[in-house]
This record gives C-alpha cells, sequence and structure tokens, in this order.
C-alpha cells in the first residue's frame, strides 16, 4: 500500500528566503551553546491534561510549505472559526539530521533522489518570515528585530485565542524518514535525539538564522511531540531511507519510552505534561514490522492517530476505487490482502489490546483520483492518474467538491466524484457524518486530518466537531479550565484534583473538613450508591459503589473495575454505615477521611523531591502505587497515562 504522499513536500525553499540563506544554505544542529537555556520555569502556563470537545479529539496537520503557493496561514484557522473546533493542531514536519541524528533547523531546500532529506528544512517558514498586521492571527505586523517570527509565532498567537489548542511538533513524514532507524539505534543516539527535540523545540532554543531565533525564542510554543517514523523495520518507506528490518521495532519502542521519560522529567520542572502521539499505520505489514500496535508502545504514547486514507491511489493509474472507505467494499476487484478498510486497520489495533480512547482515525481533506475513468462505478478502468495542482492524482477537497456528479456507497462508506472523465476518491460531509459516528460507536480517542491547506474553511472538521459535540460524551478526559492542573477537579481550588470541595488539602476527605482520615468526631458517613456490576453498563454520570467507595463514570463504560489503573471511573468518596465509634473503621463505615481505617499506608509516603525508578512502591493520597518508569515530581493519581500505576487502596 502506498503511504501517505509528501503532498508538496519535495519543493524548493519558496521565493522570500533571503540572498543570504539561499545561497549559503545554511544549517544549524539543534545542538546549541552551553549558555542557551530555557525560559524560567515561572514564565511556563502549567497545564496538564488532554485536550477535547465532548470527550474527543479534533486533530489536524498544518503543513509547513503550506505557507508558500497554497497561501495558507493561521490567520485562516482563526478567521474561518476552525481554530475553536480543533484540539490539536500538529506542525509537519521536522527533519532529523543525517550527520548529528539530531533535530536541527537549516535553512535548507529539499532535494532529489535517496539523499535529498539530508540537511533539508526550513527556518524561514518556521520562524523567519515575517507577518504583516493582515496576515498575523493578533492582526499586529512583526517587528524586524523580534526573536521569533514565522508559523512558530503565529502558533502562539493562534493558541492565545484558543486556550483549548494543544500545538506539537510531527518530526519525520514521508518525506523526512530516512534517519528515524540510525537516530533509535543506540540507548546513547536514543537520548541525543530526543534531548536535541526537546532543547530545540520545547525550550525553544533556536538558533539564530539571519536575525530570527535565539536562547529560548520558541519557549511555550509546542505542548509535545508527534512521531511521523515512515515505516519502522519496513520497506515501504520512501526510497533512500534507512531500515534495520530486524531491530527497528524493539529500538522503536525504545525511542517512544525514551521521549515519555525526558517528557516527563523536563514536565516536572515546568508543571507541564508534555503530549506524545505518533502517526499509525493501516497496512497490517508495516504495523507488525514495526510493532505499531504493541498495548506498551502505549504507555509512553498518549494517543496516536490510525492512517485513514491513501488506502488506494493512482500508483495503480488504470484502477480506480476508494483511498479511504471505512469498511470493505464487496465489489473489491483487488487480491483479498490488498483490501484495505479502516475499520480494518481499526481492529488491528482494538484486536491487540490498544486502549480505543487512545486511537483517533484519519481522515483526508483531499482526493485521489483518474483520468480516463470509463465508469462512476469503483473499481474501473482508467488511463492515468488524474490532473492535480501540486501532484498528479492527488487535489485538494476544495478543488473536488463541486466536480462533476457525486457518489456516496453506504456498504463501504466511502464517497466518490465523477465528471465522465475524471475519478475522485474523498471524504465529503457524507463520510465524514458516518466516520463520526462510528468514532463514537467504538468509543475511540477521536479523528485527525491530513491536511488543513485542502479545505481551507475548515467545513469538514467544523461538520465532525459538531457531530462530536451531538455524540455521547467520548472516552478523552479534557483539561482543566480552572485552577486544578490535574484537570479532575470541578472548582479548581483543590491541587491534587481528587477532592470535590476543594478544600482539602490531601484529597481523600470528600467533605474537606477531616485531613487525617481519622474522624475522632464520630462522622455519619456517606451512603453507598448501587452495587457495580460486572455485566451492566453505564452511561457517563452513572454512580456506583465498590469495595466501599462511590464512584462516577467518566464516559460510557463495561466490565471496567472502578478504583483499577486506567479505569474510566471516579473516585467521589468513601461510603458506608454510621460510625459511632469515632471514626475508627474508617471510609467503609462512615469516616470522611482515609481509606483504611487508621489513615496511614505501609509503602513509604511519595516525595515530590525523590526520584523513582521502575517497580518502585510509594503511597499517596490514600492510595499504593507502583512505578511504570523512572519518574520524578510526577504526582501519583494526577495523570491519566503518567508512570504511576495504581494499586489500589493503602
Amino acid at each position: 500500500m502506498r503511504l501517505r504522499s509528501p503532498r508538496g513536500r519535495a519543493r524548493k525553499v519558496a521565493a522570500g528566503l533571503t540572498a543570504t540563506a539561499m545561497l549559503a544554505a545554511s544549517l544549524v544542529a539543534g545542538t546549541v551553546a552551553a549558555t542557551a537555556a530555557p525560559l524560567p520555569a515561572a514564565t511556563t502556563t502549567a497545564t496538564s491534561g488532554d485536550s477535547a470537545i465532548n470527550g474527543y479529539r479534533n486533530v489536524a496537520y498544518f503543513t509547513q510549505w503550506g505557507v508558500y503557493g497554497r497561501d495558507f496561514k493561521m490567520k485562516e484557522l482563526q478567521d474561518s472559526g476552525a481554530a475553536a473546533d480543533l484540539t490539536h493542531l500538529n506542525y509537519a514536519f521536522g527533519n532529523i539530521h543525517h550527520q548529528t541524528l539530531t533535530c536541527f533547523e537549516a535553512n535548507k531546500a529539499q532535494g532529489t533522489g535517496p539523499n535529498g532529506s539530508d540537511g533539508a528544512g526550513d527556518a524561514w517558514a518556521d520562524y523567519g518570515m515575517g507577518y504583516t498586521a493582515a496576515n498575523s492571527v493578533a492582526g499586529v505586523a512583526d517587528a524586524w528585530d523580534q526573536p521569533l517570527a514565522g508559523s512558530f509565532n503565529q502558533i502562539k498567537q493562534l493558541k492565545a485565542k484558543n486556550p483549548q489548542l494543544k500545538a506539537m511538533l510531527s518530526i519525520g513524514g514521508w518525506t523526512w524518514s530516512k534517519n528515524f532507524s540510525k537516530a533509535a539505534a543506540t540507548d546513547a543516539s536514543r537520548k541525543k535525539l530526543v534531548s536535541s527535540c526537546i532543547d530545540l523545540y520545547l525550550k525553544g532554543n533556536l538558533p539564530v538564522v539571519d536575525g530570527r531565533g535565539g536562547p529560548g525564542a520558541a519557549a511555550g510554543v509546542f505542548d509535545g511531540f508527534d512521531i511521523d517514523w515512515e515505516w519502522p523495520g519496513s520497506l515501504n518507506g520512501e526510497v533512500g531511507n534507512i531500515v534495520d528490518v530486524a531491530g527497528d521495532k524493539a529500538n522503536f519502542k525504545a525511542l517512544l519510552k525514551e521521549f515519555r521519560t525526558q517528557l516527563d522529567a523536563y514536565g516536572a520542572t515546568t508543571g507541564k505534561h508534555y503530549q506524545l502521539s505518533a502517526f499509525l499505520p493501516a497496512n497490517p505489514d508495516d504495523i507488525a514490522s514495526g510493532g505499531w500496535n504493541d498495548p506498551e508502545n502505549y504507555q509512553y504514547l498518549d494517543f496516536g492517530n490510525i492512517q485513514g486514507y491513501d488506502l488506494h491511489g493512482a500508483w495503480n493509474k488504470t484502477l480506480t476505487g476508494h483511498q479511504g472507505n471505512l469498511y470493505d467494499d464487496p465489489t473489491d476487484t483487488r487480491p483479498a490482502n490488498k483490501r484495505y478498510s479502516v475499520d480494518k486497520a481499526v481492529k488491528a489495533y482494538l484486536d491487540n489490546g490498544v486502549p480505543a480512547k487512545q486511537l483517533t482515525v484519519g481522515l483526508a481533506m483531499y482526493g485521489r483520483g483518474w483520468k480516463g475513468a470509463t465508469s462512476s462505478a469503483p473499481w474501473g478502468v482508467a488511463t492515468d492518474a488524474g490532473p492535480g495542482t501540486w501532484e498528479a492524482g492527488n487535489e485538494d477537497y476544495d478543488k473536488l467538491k463541486n466536480l462533476g456528479t457525486g457518489y456516496f456507497d453506504p456498504v463501504s462508506v466511502a464517497s466518490w466524484r465523477y465528471d465522465g472523465n475524471q475519478w475522485w476518491s474523498f471524504d465529503d460531509p457524507r463520510s465524514v457524518g458516518v466516520k463520526g459516528d462510528y468514532i463514537a460507536t467504538k468509543k475511540l480517542g477521536g479523528a485527525m486530518w491530513w491536511d488543513l491547506t485542502g479545505n481551507q474553511d475548515g467545513s469538514l472538521l467544523k461538520g465532525l466537531a459538531t457531530k462530536f459535540r451531538a455524540a455521547p460524551a467520548g472516552p478523552v478526559t479534557g483539561g482543566s479550565t480552572g485552577g486544578d492542573p490535574t484537570g479532575t477537579d470541578p472548582t479548581g481550588t483543590d491541587p491534587t484534583g481528587t477532592d470535590p470541595t476543594g478544600t482539602d488539602p490531601t484529597g481523600t476527605d470528600p467533605t474537606g473538613t477531616d485531613p487525617t482520615g481519622t474522624d475522632p468526631t464520630g462522622g455519619t458517613g456517606t451512603a453507598c450508591a448501587p452495587a457495580w456490576s460486572a455485566s451492566s453498563p453505564y452511561n457517563g454520570g452513572a454512580t456506583v459503589s465498590h469495595s466501599g467507595k462511590n464512584y462516577k463514570a467518566k464516559w460510557w463504560t463495561l466490565n471496567e473495575t472502578p478504583g483499577t489503573a486506567g479505569s474510566p471511573w471516579e473516585l467521589v468518596a468513601a461510603c458506608g454505615t454510621t460510625d459511632p465509634t469515632g471514626g475508627t473503621t474508617g471510609g467503609t463505615t462512615g469516616s470522611t477521611g482515609g481509606t483504611t481505617g487508621t489513615g496511614t499506608c505501609t509503602a513509604p509516603a511519595w516525595s515530590a523531591s525523590a526520584t523513582y525508578s521502575g517497580g518502585a512502591t510509594v503511597s499517596h493520597a490514600g492510595q499504593k502505587y507502583t512505578a511504570k518508569w523512572w519518574t520524578q515530581n510526577n504526582v501519583p493519581g494526577a495523570e491519566q497515562y503518567g508512570p504511576w500505576q495504581a494499586l489500589g487502596a493503602c
């Protein structure tokens, strides 16, 4: 199966670069002088948790090169209203240097052939290009001497107007995945790569290129990384990619772990959870070669975006057909092992144990097509790739949406258009609506779009966001809108995120009045809700009791035990009967504080200043936890996919 096209990536750096930059083709590695330091932690807004629309992510790629010929800038996202319907903006792409094996910035045009990506980069688009008041998000012109301009500065302005929006720096892509394998090959090279990416894009220590950049210049722009390695262990990627067929799978997993470890360590210094996502293949061969559906990988990833397009295209010049069909098409004439579908790809992950809430489904804002087609029906004869503005056989949705006559197949859930000659497969409002229902029914984490330049008014992603808002609540826990950095305290006053009243410093007392858990006054206790049943389905908001505690469902659930790690159940309070003895029997008999009757735990108390290796056991807020990997200053219970696994009450 052909993977995602570069969609214009193999281009010369556009007009607008300074003559000096073009002639020098300057290259500056991502590692900078030792004097370059991140901005003080106090200047970084402390946030954590995911971003969601009614429990669903709506992720979209913004292409680095889209600001040139396509003339699509961040301002279009703001003015169209599309930014308000996005949860994550993936900036595509960052490259890995062929010599240093680090993240880097450069002004060097993408070349041709197997070595075309070596040293290629576009610092001008990233942070050099000056914006006028008319084409900037904030409506203010860039000054000639400001350290940060370009798309990075526009992302900052966009986030200021849309505080729900997370910005992710995507590394790799079809054209820039060449050096992933070498960079991931050893522990030392993995550490070097991840450290350089964090230094460059999160700490914001940009090299000075044509007067822009400098220490801390891009601090606060990005909230994490999106890994677009196409593809570990597989020879199906771009010509010239370095591939270790035997070793890439294990090295890929180790790279994700290294990203998670270093992101959490840096987040401990800023008070922020940095996210990690990945672009996931749909081809079963590529999934297997890279171990993409290994559940362990999702201990390190916050979520992954399944490729839901490019399932067929004009690399087969004589056969029309669907590029993003949800289900198998019974009329598909290709061999059985080449009949791809979105549902088949989703099942390859779910059936292997990957949590549904960590998966999003990719949709296309462009079409793949043919000319010389003799029939409006799919899987018919054609003569060649259809005409495309930027690439033969590839065209933007905006330019296709009214071409010829539109068709929709409810069996395969696929849309296309045919004008008597050209035949184009793409997503339109009909297919998007059904796919939205599919995402909600499957309790998946949401949707992802490639790429925003293809639908510049954002009508497709806005339509899906409307669908999500009307659906039953999804599984993604959104970030806080108050003062609680964990996103779980509705009052915004509880630093632990577990106290619904916002007045208890320990986060374990439902009344907010007893910090010790021993209640000498003989509290009357909290009544227990109906007992949880493994065979009963529960909607979001349902309340149950289990093991002496009341829980509330955060989303629809069936057979997920309250109190276990990663479950959809939120602890409300201990519950039980009246306690006439002064609360010495704890939460199960009416104490308004502790969970064990003594208010103490045998495991050592967690310390924010201590470092813990994988396997370490601690207690915190009446619960016992074990570390899944190395951690420091990550509060147990505060992060859905954090380093601590809950073991239950002490």
